[in-house]
């Protein structure tokens, strides 16, 4: 019987651009989804956004793999007659527009369920749908500031950092594609679709899990405190002879684990080591047992040693020793597909493994409009002349 994928039959349109709403439709694409990405002419602004890889945007690779693209004035009389015939083959619709832009284009939910009752909207933004500040400018990093996120990473109580990647962005991509399954799963029951409300600010919010619960219920606040863990130790960045390495041994078990490769089996019962809460209390010296120890070898020796022990820890490494990473090489979370114009080129695997029904990477991120005929004639079922119209207008 020939694998199939899950997604398979479900009909994305993704009018979204950047990085979270991208990033949510090429999930659900690397399922199986048909997913057709809608930019204006001469393509999103992303294309045209650094860095680039032989004049191609890093942004298009990265977010855009597994989809068929075509150009659309959205604006324009002829382009919105064809975004209604879009709208009725489509399953879903991805967009991550400030809320309000959708309707005033003349496609807000209530449009689109005229359109086709059974279409899911997919909205993906800085701030939510509802809510006071619901059409605020937002950007990754500003919802870092406002999420509390900010405020709790950082290497002192003074210097509240960033996270050094657009992880609102990612994180509330992942909520949309799940988001989207599951009204996917409901109108298998109901026969309609429903709109999905995803926001980068309570996808930051909620992933600072106990925190929030611990400033409400016990007026606790955030604890800044570098790299270390907050609830058992040691548990930290620490320097080797050539490089810096992180080992958590801050459990009881791993304690005693890394006591017995310290040599020093004792240590279990000392009373400042003997259970998390000692080791907490008495942080700084359950720390320097661990950097004495590190500081005498070389960084791969440490991660070598520690981890043929049981206990969690590995060097910190930069970018061109992650990528080059043999787990994550042999999980394929980098792999290489034809390119239309740059030939093979390496995108971001499927961090999501499925043993009967896995995704696949079938497609490279598409060029401009590559696909322009195929949806309007062979999908839509234009003629070569209507086409040409479209393209001598700047429609397409």
């Amino acid at each position: 019987m020939a694998v199939t994928q899950p997604l398979q039959d479900v009909k994305v349109l993704d009018l979204s651009r950047f990085i979270a709403g991208p990033h949510c439709a090429a999930l659900l694409a690397d399922m199986g989804a048909d997913v057709i990405k809608v930019e204006r002419p001469g393509g999103e602004d992303s294309r045209r956004t650094a860095p680039f890889y032989r004049g191609q945007a890093v942004y298009t690779l990265a977010f855009n793999r597994n989809k068929r693209a075509v150009t659309l004035d959205t604006r324009s009389r002829e382009g919105k007659a064809i975004l209604r015939r879009l709208v009725e083959w489509s399953d879903v619709v991805v967009e991550n527009y400030r809320p309000g832009t959708m309707e005033r284009m003349g496609f807000g939910f209530a449009e689109l369920q005229r359109i086709n009752p059974r279409v899911i909207l997919t909205s993906i933004s800085g701030m939510g749908q509802t809510g006071p500040d619901h059409d605020a400018a937002m950007f990754d990093s500003v919802a870092q500031a406002k999420s509390g996120l900010m405020a709790r990473n950082g290497p002192s109580p003074d210097e509240p950092e960033l996270v050094g990647t657009y992880i609102g962005d990612y994180l509330t991509a992942v909520y949309g594609a799940l988001g989207t399954m599951f009204a996917l799963y409901a109108r298998e029951r109901t026969g309609a679709g429903q709109q999905v409300d995803v926001a980068l600010l309570d996808s930051l919010f909620g992933s600072l899990g106990t925190f929030a619960l611990q400033q409400v219920l016990l007026g606790q606040p955030l604890i800044r405190d570098g790299n270390r863990d907050l609830h058992a130790a040691p548990g930290n960045m620490f320097a080797a002879r050539d490089g810096k390495v992180y080992v958590h041994a801050g459990t009881d078990p791993l304690f005693a684990r890394f006591a017995r490769i310290l040599g020093r089996p004792e240590l279990v019962d000392d009373p400042r080591f003997r259970s998390t809460a000692d080791r907490m209390a008495h942080i700084e010296e359950a720390e320097a047992l661990v950097a004495a120890w590190v500081a005498q070898r070389d960084a791969v020796a440490v991660e070598r040693e520690l981890s043929e022990g049981g206990i969690p820890c590995s060097r910190v490494l930069d970018m061109a020793d992650a990528v080059s990473h043999p787990q994550l090489r042999a999980r394929e979370m980098l792999v290489t597909v034809a390119h239309p114009e740059l030939g093979e080129v390496v995108v971001p695997g499927i961090p999501v493994k499925l043993s009967a029904t896995p995704g696949s990477v079938r497609m490279a991120p598409p060029a401009v409009g590559q696909h322009n005929r195929d949806v309007y004639c062979g999908l839509l079922g234009l003629s070569d002349e209507e086409f040409d119209n479209l393209r001598r207008d700047a429609v397409i």
